[in-house]
């Protein structure tokens, strides 16, 4: 400490001598025209101070202990007796003055140095945005029940004739300084008491001609001459804050003080630091003043506080081997606070000075000891550091317990890092208060306390919060038992007095004007508060009362107190956010108040030792999986990785850690996975870890308990609870009616939660479980508490919750306010359990002030009692409560993110929680819990239902809908089933879908999902469309069939059968790949015979030839590429594989092929046969493993040369072909022939055997209508056999088929005649017998016999009774025809327009037994439009039936009017004919695309529109005219043709429902952002409970109202969101978007972004441009010319399609998005995002993927993301792979586009929500 003098004013010649001394620098100076500027301090009668020529007469003041002592410095500069000399000369012409310059102490210094120097009383006040008119006029207080007037700082300085310093004028809201201007002005004031302040001119002349007593009696009080302001304050607008009402302004004279200039600075500077080279010292203050520049305030850097310089020299002369360059980090630590144009210019300016040593000069290493000192030091402690090679001792304050030496504490592991940090906080605080600057969860408050525990400091821990007051920070007001008011000192101003280290924790979030109250307790340890009391630095107080001769109670009854030499403060913050304008808390005030040091997250290996140090026996191998994820994850520049690595903070990871060292087998991603919340992670982030994790290779392992489903059960046996394998005693308690009961339905999913959930508390951690609404949070902690026999204390948050409410509850009961302990209290008190619920609903800056709660157990309360960690801690201390041992807090919260909008709680306090995520239960659990619920309700019902909304919460997660469905509705809805079983499931589900019944877009998604689950919401009684029946014509008998036997050798032929092993060859192993696949209910929103039906992912030139089911399981074969598609009829995915390259090509030209499958059955099921019918090749496929056999049969000879054969679609004959009969394909055996051919090959897969049989005859076709029995015809003739052979063919004895011939006769000629029946070929025959009653009703005759159905062209159906078992003639009953089938088709659609006919290749043909039924599609052209066609018997049941559909894919080309067919034929698809049905591009009707729709009078049968019917058509008609006319209207508006209009809509349609859900985001977030405040000190609204006593005395501002609240001023304007779309319109973007239509995907999404950010400009500022072989940078939309309009937007799209039509081929993908990047860099902006949309065709021009990596996240602060479209091979994944995760999408599908768009969007826009 300098060695100070006072001024008394019985001071003798020595004092006169030493102000000559102190003023001789200034006099020899060239300064001012005056001839000399000499303070002369004369022993006259009355004392005069003179400052050059200008004297002042000195006065005796009335409260000596009011003056200012100890200010004066020994040399006074030059600058300074300047200021002095100016104030002098104000103070005689009666002005009041205004100290205007940067922040800092100086000012206050100058301004104290005079009052000291003049002997003048002070008041001062510190200003705040807390400030109210009473704090400066009178306050009420109540004594003995009686409200009193108490004068206040201005009234007293103006009655006593002090002089009023108020600072900080800029922090003080509007309106509230305006009542000091008529006493500025006039010297007047009218007082709430009735008194009157008069200026004393006019009291002096009224004095004359009135008494005293009657001027006291009008209530008139003199203001003192001596009466003077001095206002401190910033310029505003340079400095954040309210600038000055211009009234205020006028009546003060200003004065700038600025720095003192440099070379004053430097003389000082070299006094202080003697061992310190004076080039240093030069060096360090010409860097200081340059960050002092109007220059770099230009580069928006803020001030370097100057102020400091002097701690910082005191320490280089302590140490002059440390580094410059450290010591400038901790007074301006640029590289947290600034960006990084702002980094780059600090460290030119660095070495530009040569202060960039801290390289070559190391920081200490280590704290060597701390010892206490002896003596008359006493809060003294000597400690010892290691610099570089030596010792070096120096002597700290320290606190009043035992000091403890360095790595003393065993529950602190030191590292190197904090050892280091904590020597280099030792000497900061030689001179200075810390701040300590780190992430949340790196260890701020654990180095505090060390650092604490080491100097035997007692800590004082306060939590500072948003909505802090100043009177929160210094005292508040309380009643006394009797209902007098008091003031209750606040734990910083006690800490003060008794020399604690007061930890500020979050500094960060309190506001600056409320922080401003502390600067003068910062700066000059000295504080004046709110009922009088001062508190004044050590030394001034001592001087005091020396000079005064009073003692230390004298002085406390002036209210007088010193703070104590070791007080010291610690605050502790989070680093600046540099995107953020709120975060950027570290200004330059708050520069002027600290030296900071910045605790850097710990190296891997120094984790490690701490984690390992804390829990001994964590799994090793655990701890370094974790720790490279975590450094990953930090070392990352992609903001997304960061914000993850901000979960999993040190704090974090040793939470994980204690778990695992519990529960080893504990799986790594689990963990890592609740800590980051990944559940509810924005989809891009959840990719992102996920991507993260497997680099690390930390596997998610599936659950295997999952499996094992029936260990998940809860038992409560002999007091001790086991959820699945964790135990926990059962607690007695002593509140039983506080343990919470509920209904509560067990399933695993909730066990799982609950088992995590009792780990942790068995931990003693406590839990915050996050999930949407409605997923059991409340129940499962209710069943939780219920279970550990735990009572319940209940706390709901909302949007209104304060700090108050959650702790207290102030009530007046009596006079006397009375604190009624929140259930927060209670809980602590008596150790319950607090269960805080809608946690997200209060302010963040509420629900903080639970982290000391929670990590210390520390909390202090508004009525002054704190809340201590334990007995030990309470004992001894008033007002104090224990927490009790078994108090914990489970906190509950929806997740963050967009509906729900809350605070996002978990990332303020997701760290110091354990988490856990709920979720929905899965498919089984919810099932089984809904049965729980409707034990009654149709398990098909509830199947349906948990389908539906499963899928409901999946698109919510997409992002597709914004509600996320919750278990909570489906309950309803259960419930509501089993109460009224009769309601229709339809109707009662629109109890939850009702809400959305107006918002059209969600209403579509909605209904298609429901309907696809076959949830017929919308459906009338009136939508039962099955086929119309037709009456089947009489059933006649045509005739007889007889097998002929007997002896006529001739018909009875015998067949040799020759058999021998399978020759098989293989297995070759094919890919199974599986693709999602979606079930469609089809009887949802009408009901029809279709049940189902699924979409195969096919490709447009594939063709189906076969489908064949085997118990639930379906399978498709296609030919053209050849694969087999498979799916289980209740599965959610298709399997499909590829097998063209297996079957051999023929030699000639084109190979056609033409598949039939089969499916086998026991013991080989799931195994397939497949036939190709014209090589005759026959696989065994293996669809578990993929294996694929061939099974080679044996040739039968060549009938014809090779080389004859053509193609087989355009031969006149049809060319013959092998057929397959697979009728007994269950039974594990095929037959298969060749037509024409005269031989049958059995093959028995199963036994491995082929049996052949020769046939005399040659066949056309084989009917299999027994397993023993065939049905065999014959080439040309028609003729029919019955091959009868043994069951067995294996028995050696029976190796002969017999063959018998059939005779046809006719029913009108007798046995024996020859005239037959007419011969016809079945098409179908069935391989088993009608039931007998189905039988019996389709002849209309009672019978019981054998019999078999079959089908040919001239008739509905034959019956024919008694075939094929019995000998005996076999009637044939038929149901005939009016006309013939013709088996001709049409030109083939596939294979080229040869206009011949042919057999169809498949004649889908059934015979359904037990429906009674023959099952029959026809071509087109047989469809008898005259009559509606049907094809049933009597009974309506339903049928299973396939569709396979697939896109089309064709793009719309042009609409146009078609040719006119003359002969006016139907037409079904195709684009040419006019007035066909489902074509493309021409009129006609449900085609796509058409300009206008032709009927050219074809019958056209669509479903009944029952709703719309049900409105009049006059109505219909003038709603439709009325909306023709508006469209055509705002068309006119534009000027848009209605062609153009169509164009653009079938684009805008497209992306519909994107775009709403986009804007729907984007108006919630604008909500939020406008969500009113609360704005306090009204004089109406709500009462305010921090202001009940200030009401109780009659205050009138004391209420609280919801308001917009305005702007800081001074704080940075919101930048609008920059994005810049970069599209291809490159060549191959037309080239190939005939097949999967991508550039008509690329103008969707271009429509959507512009669609959805319309008239969100402000936020959101656009471009699209494009990229392709013509340069990188084609111009689609400028970003301050955005189309306004559909014409323009058309525009936009119109120039994208022409560009990529007309364009040079090439790529300049990578150009493009390099200079898109650079080029948004540039601008101002919140965020930067650059899209870009390629075809992922990069390699063939040469572009690596790394590069254009590279090219995407070449600057950190732009976002870059890249969608790749389609994919040659697979280029876009091996691109994605090289990308950031989260980074690159892979759009297969091209409608996933806009989908993606949607996806980043909002993820980005959520980002800063």
């Amino acid at each position: 400490m300098h060695t100070r003098i006072l001024l008394k004013g019985t001071a003798a010649a020595v004092a006169a001598r030493r102000i000559r001394h102190i003023i001789r620098p200034v006099i020899s100076k060239e300064g001012w025209n005056y001839s000399a500027h000499e303070v002369k301090l004369l022993n006259t009668s009355g004392d005069t101070v003179k400052i050059g020529e200008i004297l002042y007469q000195l006065k005796t003041p009335k409260s000596p202990e009011l003056v200012p002592v100890n200010h004066i410095t020994e040399v006074l500069p030059q600058t300074i007796t300047q200021h002095l000399r100016w104030i002098m000369q104000k103070d005689l012409l009666g002005q009041d003055v205004f100290l205007i310059g940067p922040p800092g102490p100086l000012r206050r210094s100058i301004a104290m140095q005079y009052l000291e120097l003049t002997k003048r009383e002070v008041e001062y006040v510190a200003l705040s945005r807390d400030t109210t008119e009473t704090d400066l006029k009178q306050r009420r207080e109540i004594r003995s029940g009686t409200a009193f007037y108490i004068d206040q700082c201005a009234v007293r300085a103006a009655t006593e004739g002090r002089i009023l310093v108020l600072e900080g004028l800029e922090k003080a809201e509007r309106n509230v300084l305006p009542v000091l201007n008529n006493l500025l002005e006039n010297r007047e004031m009218q007082l709430e008491d009735g008194r009157f302040l008069m200026s004393s001119q006019r009291y002096d002349k009224l004095l004359e001609e009135h008494t005293k007593e009657e001027l006291d009696v009008w209530k008139i009080v003199r203001v003192s001459e001596d009466f003077r302001v001095i206002a401190l304050g910033l310029p505003v607008p340079r400095y954040k804050g309210n600038p000055l009402d211009p009234p205020l302004r006028s009546r003060f004279q200003a004065r700038d003080i600025y720095y003192l200039p440099f070379k004053d600075q430097l003389e000082h500077l070299y006094t202080i630091g003697q061992n310190v080279p004076p080039e240093r010292v030069s060096q360090l203050l010409s860097c200081a003043t340059t960050l002092c520049s109007q220059e770099s305030a230009s580069l928006s850097l803020p001030d370097f506080p100057v102020d400091n310089l002097p701690s910082a020299i005191t320490l280089l002369n302590l140490f002059p081997m440390l580094s410059a360059e450290q010591l400038f980090q901790r007074l301006y630590p640029y590289e947290a606070m600034l960006g990084k144009e702002g980094r780059t210019a600090v460290e030119g300016i660095l070495s530009r000075f040569e202060l960039t040593d801290g390289n070559k000069k190391p920081p200490p290493t280590a704290l060597v000891n701390i010892e206490p000192v002896s003596g008359d030091h006493t809060g003294q402690a000597a400690v010892t550091l290691k610099m570089t090679d030596k010792n070096v001792t120096f002597q700290v304050p320290s606190g009043t317990r035992p000091i403890r030496p360095p790595n003393g504490s065993p529950t602190f592991i030191s590292t190197p890092t904090h050892s280091r940090l904590l020597a280099e906080m030792m000497q900061s605080h030689f001179v200075k208060d810390i701040c300590l600057i780190g992430a949340k969860g790196c260890g701020k408050s654990v180095i505090a306390r060390e650092f604490a525990g080491m100097l035997g400091y007692s800590i004082e821990p306060i939590m500072l919060y948003q909505d802090m007051t100043a009177r929160d920070l210094l005292q508040q007001r309380y009643t006394l038992p009797n209902g007098d008011t008091a003031w209750r000192a606040s734990p910083l101003v006690t800490a003060a007095q008794e020399g604690k280290l007061v930890l500020l924790d979050g500094i960060h979030r309190v506001n600056l004007g409320t922080l401003a109250v502390l600067s003068r307790l910062l700066h000059d340890r000295e504080l004046a508060l709110y009922d009088g009391t001062r508190l004044l630095r050590w030394d001034r107080y001592q001087t005091l009362k020396e000079g005064l001769q009073l003692s230390d109670q004298d002085l406390q009854d002036r209210s007088i107190f010193p703070i104590h030499p070791s007080f010291r403060i610690i605050a502790l913050a989070d680093p600046p956010q540099l995107s953020s304008v709120k975060q950027q808390w570290l200004g330059p005030e708050i520069l002027t108040m600290f030296f900071f040091h910045t605790i850097k997250p710990l190296a891997k290996a120094e984790e490690t030792a701490v984690i390992q140090g804390m829990i001994p026996n964590v799994p090793k191998e655990a701890v370094e999986q974790l720790l490279h994820l975590t450094h990953s994850l930090r070392k990352s520049n992609d903001p997304t990785a960061l914000s993850l690595a901000s979960s999993l903070s040190t704090r974090q990871l040793l939470r994980i850690c204690q778990r695992l060292s519990q529960y080893p087998q504990e799986n790594i991603a689990h963990a890592v996975n609740k800590a980051c919340l990944s559940r509810f992670l924005p989809s891009l982030a959840r990719s992102s870890l996920q991507k993260s994790l497997t680099n690390c290779s930390i596997e998610e392992q599936p659950d295997p308990r999952a499996e094992h489903d029936h260990h998940y059960t809860c038992i409560v046996k002999d007091g001790l609870l086991t959820i699945g394998n964790v135990s926990a005693t059962v607690y007695i308690p002593d509140e039983k009616m506080k343990v919470p009961d509920v209904l509560f339905y067990e399933n695993v999913q909730h066990m799982m939660v609950m088992q995590d959930m009792l780990k942790d508390f068995l931990l003693g951690e406590h839990l915050l479980l996050v999930g949407n609404q409605g997923v059991g949070k409340n129940k499962i902690v209710d069943r939780f508490l219920h279970l550990l026999n735990r009572p319940r204390e209940y706390l709901q948050l909302h949007r209104d919750t304060t700090v108050q409410t959650l702790t207290l509850q102030p009530s007046v009961r009596d006079g006397i306010i009375v604190y009624e302990d929140s259930p927060l209290v209670k809980a602590v008190k008596m150790g319950h359990i607090l269960v805080i619920d809608e946690a997200d609903k209060a302010p963040t800056n509420v629900t903080c002030i639970l982290k000391t709660l929670v990590e210390s157990g520390e909390m202090i309360l508004a009525d002054g009692r704190r809340i201590l960690s334990g007995p030990s801690e309470a004992a001894g201390r008033p007002n104090a409560i224990s927490m009790h041992p078994d108090f914990r807090m489970i906190v509950l919260a929806n997740r963050p993110g967009f509906p729900f909008l809350g605070n996002d709680f978990f990332g303020a306090l997701g760290d110091i929680f354990s988490c856990h995520a709920v979720d929905n239960p899965k498919p089984q659990a919810e099932f089984a819990m809904l049965k729980q619920y409707g034990p009654d309700v149709p398990d098909a019902i509830l199947q349906k239902l948990v389908a539906a909304f499963g899928e409901l919460r999946n698109m919510a997660d997409q992002g597709t809908i914004t509600y996320p469905y919750s278990t909570r509705e489906v309950v309803n809805i259960v419930k509501h089933l089993q109460k009224f079983p009769d309601e229709g499931l339809a109707n009662v589900v629109r109890n939850v879908f009702d809400f959305d019944s107006y918002n059209k877009e969600v209403r579509e998604v909605l209904i298609g999902a429901l309907h696809k689950h076959g949830i017929p919401i919308g459906a009338k009684p009136t939508s039962v469309h099955l086929a119309k029946e037709l009456p089947l014509p009489n059933c006649k008998m045509a005739g007889y069939w007889t097998i002929n036997q007997g002896g006529n050798a001739r018909r009875k032929l015998l067949c040799l059968t020759e058999s021998h092993q399978i020759d098989i060859k293989g297995p070759v192993f094919l890919r199974v790949q599986s693709y999602p696949s979606e079930r469609h209910e089809s009887r949802s929103m009408s009901f029809t015979e279709e049940q189902a039906n699924w979409q195969i992912p096919m490709n447009e030139v594939n063709i189906v030839s076969d489908i064949t089911t085997a118990n639930d399981w379906i399978y498709v074969a296609t030919c053209n590429p050849i694969s087999l598609y498979a799916m289980k009829e209740k599965g959610d995915s298709v399997q499909c594989i590829e097998l063209n390259d297996i079957f051999p090509r023929t030699i000639s030209g084109v190979w056609q092929p033409f598949v039939s499958v089969a499916a086998l059955g026991n013991p080989l099921q799931g195994q397939l046969v497949l036939h190709e019918e014209q090589g005759n090749t026959l696989l065994h496929l293996d669809l578990v493993t993929g294996a694929v056999r061939r099974l080679v049969l044996p040739q039968d000879k060549p009938e014809e040369p090779v080389r004859k054969t053509s193609n087989w679609w355009s031969n006149k004959e049809s060319q013959s072909g092998y057929k397959m009969c697979k009728e007994f394909a269950h039974k594990s055996w095929l037959l298969i022939y060749k037509e024409n051919g005269s031989q049958l090959d059995v093959v028995d897969v199963l036994e491995g055997q082929i049996h052949t049989i020769s046939l005399p005859i040659t066949l056309k076709a084989v009917f299999l209508v027994a397993e023993d029995r065939w049905l065999l015809i014959e080439n040309q003739t028609d003729r029919k056999f019955l091959l009868t052979k043994p069951m067995h063919m294996g028995a050696e004895d029976t190796g002969v088929c017999q063959l018998h011939a059939i005779t046809e006769d006719a029913v009108n000629t007798g046995f024996g005649t020859s005239s037959g029946m007419e011969t016809t070929t079945p098409q179908e025959v069935s391989s088993d017998q009608l039931p007998n009653e189905n039988l019996s009703s389709a002849l209309g005759q009672k019978i019981i016999s054998p019999n078999r159905i079959f089908c040919d062209t001239n008739t509905y159906a034959n019956v024919i009774v008694g075939f094929p078992d019995l000998m005996s003639p076999n009637e044939v009953y038929t149901f005939k025809r009016p006309s013939p089938i013709t088996e001709g088709r049409g030109p083939d659609m596939f294979f080229g327009s040869s206009k011949r006919t042919g057999p169809a290749k498949r004649l889908n043909c059934v015979c359904l037994l037990d429906a009674n039924q023959v099952v029959r599609a026809l071509p087109p052209t047989q469809v008898p439009l005259a009559e509606i066609y049907h094809k049933e018997r009597e009974s309506l049941l339903c049928l299973f039936q396939i569709t396979i559909q697939r896109d089309s894919g064709l793009d719309v080309s042009s609409p146009k009017h078609g040719k006119i067919d003359t002969k006016n034929a139907p037409h079904v698809g195709g684009n040419q004919w006019a007035g066909g049905t489902g074509g493309r591009d021409t009129a006609g009707l449900g085609g796509k695309g058409g300009p206008y729709r032709l009927d050219a009078g074809h019958k056209v049968y669509q479903i009944s529109q029952v709703e719309k019917d049900t409105v009049p058509d006059e109505v219909k008609r003038a709603s439709r005219e009325m909306a023709e006319k508006a469209f055509k209207q705002r068309l006119k508006e534009i000027d848009m043709s209605e062609y153009d209009a169509a164009t653009y809509s079938h684009f805008s349609e497209a992306v519909r429902r994107q775009v709403h859900s986009l804007r729907t985001i984007l108006d919630s977030l604008q909500a939020k952002g406008k969500e009113r405040q609360w704005l306090r000190n009204q004089a109406l609204g709500e009462l305010d409970d921090a202001k009940i006593i200030d009401g109780l005395t009659g205050e009138k501002a004391i209420y609280k109202r919801r308001g917009e609240q305005e702007p800081e001023l001074g704080s940075p304007q919101q930048k609008p969101k920059r994005l810049r779309l970069l599209v291809d319109v490159s060549g191959s973007m037309y080239r190939f978007n005939g097949v999967d239509g991508r550039l008509e995907r690329s103008m969707e999404a271009v429509c959507m972004v512009m669609e959805a950010l319309e008239s969100y400009e402000h936020k959101f500022k656009y471009d699209i441009m494009g990229h392709s072989g013509d340069g990188f940078d084609i111009e689609l939309v400028r970003c301050d010319r955005v189309p306004k309009n559909n014409k323009e937007r058309l525009k936009v799209l119109k120039t994208m399609l022409a560009h990529s039509q007309f364009c040079m081929s090439g790529d300049y993908t990578l150009e493009g998005t390099e200079h898109a990047v650079k080029e948004l860099a540039r601008e101002e902006a919140d965020e930067h995002f650059v899209i870009v949309l390629s075809d992922a065709n990069l390699e063939r021009y040469g572009i690596r993927p790394d590069h254009f990596a590279c090219a995407l996240t070449s600057n950190p602060q732009v976002n870059g993301f890249a969608i790749f479209i389609g994919s040659l091979g697979d280029q876009a994944d091996r691109l994605q792979r090289t990308l950031p995760a989260g980074r690159s999408f892979v759009a297969m599908d091209t409608k996933q586009i806009p989908q993606i768009l949607q996806q980043i969007f909002t993820s980005t826009m959520l980002s800063s929500a």
